[in-house]
Formats: structure tokens, sequence, C-alpha cells
């Protein structure tokens, strides 16, 4: 059984929009970090977009320039399995969300890690007991699934029905070291909690514009008008991407979500993912939703 303080090097797997954030959310708050991707271009992107965040972060006050440069300092990336593993105390993987590639990551880092590493998932739609025996200790092993981690700073801890009890007030516990609300999904769900609810909302929205009931524009300005939001449904899968939100969709055969995945599809194949490229369902970095006369 371990305790927080047993916890002070961290490996994240994959440099892309979570796993980048995670790590540099463990740097900030003291950790060691490292960052393992096998494409090593990826890296040049996470250390651009690190900056980029620490400066809106010092900017803001959350963290002082002296926290930023120690940050960076701590974390380290490699393209090597092998050195990545060697003194991970806890395991974040962040890679594709395909059951294939993630069994076959977890089989590899499973074998690789010290018998010390807790092992965590941020998978946002697979259950982790379809990819538990990959990773050798399945009672070691949880859903630790972040949203945004520095604006929207909520971590689901979800476990696999082999979880040791003891992992769930751990993660609780580095979840709030890191600046994180922990919140307990007490058995798996596909969707977590918030999710079930974000899919339930995007689902409605995708129908009304799929249907022709509505406009895209005018879907996001009755949303934002009402409730007065920042952003409505479509902005906020420009957010999450296009890409994930068509994972999540696509397995779905009823007519509402097939329609939904084949709009989803036109953009992808356009590659416009959402902020991340550039473009989604909004052209960024200043898209139509933002404008004073939007609403």
């Amino acid at each position: 059984m371990k305790k927080l303080k047993d916890i002070n090097n961290i490996l994240i797997l994959g440099s892309g929009t979570l796993g980048l954030r995670v790590g540099l959310a463990s740097a900030l708050n003291g950790y060691k970090v490292v960052i393992y991707d096998i494409d090593e271009k990826a890296f040049a992107s996470a250390k651009k977009i690190h900056q980029q965040l620490l400066k809106i972060l010092t900017k803001a006050g959350t963290y002082t320039l002296e926290q930023a440069d120690l940050a960076i300092q701590n974390i380290r990336f490699t393209t090597n399995a092998k050195a990545a593993a060697k003194n991970a105390d806890l395991l974040s993987e962040s890679v594709t969300e395909n059951l294939d590639i993630k069994k076959k990551v977890w089989q590899q880092f499973g074998a690789l890690c010290p018998k010390k590493t807790i092992f965590t998932t941020n998978t946002s739609s697979l259950l982790p007991s379809l990819y538990a025996a990959e990773t050798g200790r399945p009672e070691h092993f949880c859903a630790f699934h972040f949203h945004d981690v520095f604006y929207a700073n909520v971590v689901d801890i979800m476990p696999n029905p082999k979880t040791e009890s003891w992992m769930m007030p751990l993660l609780q516990d580095f979840g709030k070291s890191i600046q994180q609300t922990p919140v307990i999904v007490k058995k798996e769900s596909p969707a977590y909690i918030f999710n079930a609810m974000l899919i339930a909302l995007i689902g409605a929205a995708g129908a009304l514009v799929t249907f022709d009931i509505g406009s895209i524009e005018d879907v996001d300005r009755s949303w934002m008008g009402n409730f007065k939001m920042s952003r409505g449904p479509f902005g906020i899968i420009d957010e999450i991407g296009l890409d994930t939100a068509w994972h999540v969709t696509s397995p779905n055969k009823d007519e509402k979500s097939k329609r939904f995945a084949a709009l989803l599809k036109t953009y992808i194949d356009q590659g416009k993912l959402g902020r991340k490229t550039g473009e989604g369902f909004y052209v960024y970095p200043n898209p139509r939703f933002m404008e004073e006369d939007f609403i």
C-alpha cells in the first residue's frame, strides 16, 4: 500500500493534448516528469504549448515565473521506452483511443516498469477492465481521467473490478496535489460522470443540426444566450476535438448517432479537428462565437 509521499517520479505516455498538460501540471507542483512518445517530432509541439500555457498561467498569477522555470527543468522528453520506465512511481497513459494500441502499450510498459509503479489510464471512453490484464498488475491499475487540467481541473478516478481499494484515496491525494478536483466513479462507466452529461448535450446538438432543425451557430446561440455560457455545444466540440467526438459517437448505431458521426467525419477528412488544428466548426484563434454581435 502506497502513500502520496511515495510518489515523486511521474511517467506520461503520450505527448498529445492531455498528456502534455498532465505532465506540466505535475512538474509545476514539484514532481519529476518524463514524457514518452514514439514520435520525437511531437515534442516540439508539446514544448511550444507548454510555453504558451506557462505564459497564461504566470500572467494570471496562478504560478510564479520561478515555478514555471523550475517546471520546465523538471520535465524530460524521450522516445526510449526502457529509460522512460526505469524509475516511474506513477504512470499516466494518454495514448490514442484505440483498444489494440492501448493493449500493446500496456504490454510493453507493464513489463518495463518496476514493481513500485502505479498504473493509470487517461482513457475518455474505454473501460479499464478491457486492457487491465495487459498491464500485468490489474490490482494496481485504475482510470485517472483528466478533462483540461488547467481550465477544467476535474479528474475522474474509476477502478476496474480488481483495483485494490487503497489506490482510490492515493489518487485522490495525488489529484489534489496537482491542483485537480478528484471525483470518484464508483464502478466502471464508459462516460464517467461529466462525459455522460456532455455526450447527451452534444448528441442533442448534433441531432438538431443533422435533422435540419437549426444551424450550428443558432444551436450555440441558444445555449449561450439562455445559460450565459462562453461557448455552445459546437464550440465545446471544437475544444475537445472533433476526432475525439467522432470516436465516442461512431460506435453507436442509432440514426441520430450515425448522422452526427457522418457530419463529424466530413470535417475530420478535411483536417478540421477543432481548436488544435486551427479550424473545426469555427475558425481559430478568433471564432465567430466570441464576437460581440454573436448573441
